[in-house]
């Protein structure tokens, strides 16, 4: 029996070599090609991340076939339904290096699991679940947005350009009731009360609005699937693999067959499958706070073991990432959230970051006090943690700069400000966010404008101005993740200074600059004979008495070493 086994695996092995020997060696360079690109970032830190978001839905049009599904064809309320973004118009940017360019080292793109079918009107318009947060079944994704194929293609494609991939999940309540869209069974959700946002009870055993029924996050009673589910896997063909699947899973944990261990396990195969970097979740505050820690702990076991089945596409050591949205958090409350009778701190609940709601009031302040502010915190407060600032959002209906006024501004301070920076897409060509016709949110989710990125030269010089500091940002890891220190007052030149390990990186920035010639210090930075290079002028210049000489028009000098 022991020579049979060996014979057929010889066999096997011979058979394998002959037949597949074109596509190792394509395996083999596509491989290379990967360590190569990784090496454009090799000391990436999520504390100093530049995390792109994009609605699937809006962003770009990479498959016009997937655009209609389950009859949703009913007339909407103006950019309520859907428009035809999905995962292969991300992919495809991706290909054409537009986030290479722009410097971005993560995507967020909103949730791609299947929607509601039907649409829900709340006073805005028919409304369909174009934005992705009102899951029906986190199982599979939406056909709109895509395939399984599409989504293993991204990932392999942000990897193979040095981006991580971060998935938007929803743990805490499903999508709206509609007539195709039949309500879960009430040991799975509650209908009432609605949130009141007081106290923690009334923040968390709640629904957030009306008609979006909340998932029972504090229970730990078991309880059994829902019949409608069931019986959609039974004629999509998969109901035997879903229930084998969720077998192994209870019996590997131990979990309780309680409603949020059911969608960790459905939101952590995304993570084992495809090699998912990390989660953005959503309304954390509207959970208990121990059902995102044991999120946490089933994600990274999952991200661990897809890195040892593929360890020729691991990007890094990096553990799994995870930044929640706690609405209203800002950094100067520290790491703890206020809600009424009780503070938590999400921070020890799974969370390495938190989506920073104070920056977009901070921007109107001068560049010295937010980002000394932000140095100070950063390296006291929240050590080894981080926070992922914004200026502008998809539900935020006060961002900074709405008009589009001053959208290089708008850069200086996102890309510049110490933490993590969220792009949200349109930031960098200064697409509108004021639509006629539309109501609340739906103000800010436009279809990307591309079309004045191609026609508007004004949009071209916005993007350029993005993409000069985002690539700076992206090499240095120091403006992100690194101290802070002002070096003089007029002109406004100051340094950022990181190390880690062995590595150490360090970087001179000049802000609000005369136009003309110019004399920036770097005393105590860079001494003199270094050459160092203006990456925003594509000039070399050297160190002389403490500081460089620049003649040029620009406001902006970004120094950095010259290799």
């Amino acid at each position: 029996m022991k020579n049979v086994f060996f014979l057929g695996l010889f066999t096997i092995i011979l058979i394998s070599c002959q037949s597949n020997s074109k596509q190792e060696v394509k395996t083999n360079a596509d491989t290379q090609e990967q360590v190569e690109n990784t090496k454009k970032n090799p000391n990436f830190q999520w504390e100093a991340a530049t995390v792109y978001f994009l609605l699937t839905d809006r962003f770009n049009n990479g498959n016009p076939n997937n655009d209609i599904n389950y009859e949703r064809d009913e007339e909407t309320g103006k950019l309520r339904g859907f428009l035809g973004g999905d995962i292969q118009g991300i992919t495809q940017k991706i290909k054409e290096g537009y986030f290479t360019d722009l410097g971005v080292n993560a995507i967020w793109f909103t949730p791609i699991v299947e929607q509601i079918h039907g649409a829900t009107d709340e006073g805005t318009g028919n409304t369909y679940g174009y934005h992705g947060y009102w899951a029906k079944d986190w199982t599979a994704l939406d056909p709109n947005f895509g395939t399984d194929k599409d989504l293993e293609t991204l990932i392999d494609t942000a990897h193979k350009n040095g981006i991580r991939i971060l998935l938007d999940v929803v743990l805490n309540h499903t999508g709206p009731v509609t007539d195709e869209d039949p309500v879960w069974p009430e040991e799975w959700v509650r209908t009432s009360p609605t949130c009141e946002f007081t106290t923690y009870e009334n923040t968390t055993a709640c629904t957030l609005v009306n008609n979006l029924p909340d998932i029972l996050t504090e229970s730990d009673a078991a309880v059994n699937l829902p019949d409608a589910l069931m019986a959609k896997w039974k004629e999509e063909g998969r109901l035997s693999e879903e229930l084998d699947e969720l077998e192994l899973f209870f019996d590997r944990t131990g979990y309780p067959r309680a409603p949020r261990f059911y969608i960790i396990k459905w939101l952590t195969d995304y993570v084992h499958k495809y090699g998912v970097d990390g989660f953005r979740v959503d309304t954390v505050k509207h959970a208990n706070e121990n059902a995102w820690a044991e999120l946490y702990k089933e994600a990274s076991a999952a991200f661990e073991l897809w890195k040892k089945k593929n360890a020729n596409k691991v990007l890094d050591n990096k553990p799994f990432y995870m930044v929640g949205e706690v609405y209203n958090y800002g950094i100067s409350g520290g790491q703890e959230f206020d809600l009424g009778d009780k503070k938590v701190n999400y921070f020890d609940n799974g969370f390495k970051s938190l989506i920073n709601f104070e920056l977009k009031t901070d921007a109107e302040k001068d560049y010295e006090s937010i980002f000394s502010k932000y140095s100070k915190l950063l390296h006291t407060t929240f050590k080894d943690k981080s926070v992922l600032n914004y200026l502008t959002s998809h539900d935020d209906g006060q961002p900074f700069d709405q008009a589009r006024e001053n959208p290089k501004k708008a850069a200086n301070i996102l890309l510049l400000t110490p933490g993590a920076s969220q792009i949200y897409y349109g930031d960098e060509t200064a697409r509108s966010l004021i639509i006629e016709g539309t109501e609340g949110d739906a103000t800010l989710r436009s279809f990307m404008n591309w079309e004045e990125l191609d026609s508007l030269p004004k949009t071209k010089e916005i993007l350029s101005h993005w993409q000069k500091l985002g690539t700076f940002r992206n090499d240095h890891p120091a403006i992100g993740a690194g101290i802070h220190k002002r070096i003089t007052k007029t002109p406004y030149v100051f340094s950022r200074y990181f190390s880690k390990d062995e590595y150490v990186d360090k970087v001179v920035i000049g802000l609000d600059l005369a136009k003309g010639k110019k004399t920036i210090s770097v005393k105590g930075i860079f001494g003199d004979g270094t050459k160092l290079y203006d990456r925003y002028s594509e000039t070399e210049v050297t160190v002389e008495n403490n500081k460089i000489i620049l003649d040029n028009e620009n406001e902006v000098a970004l120094l950095e070493l010259l290799n």
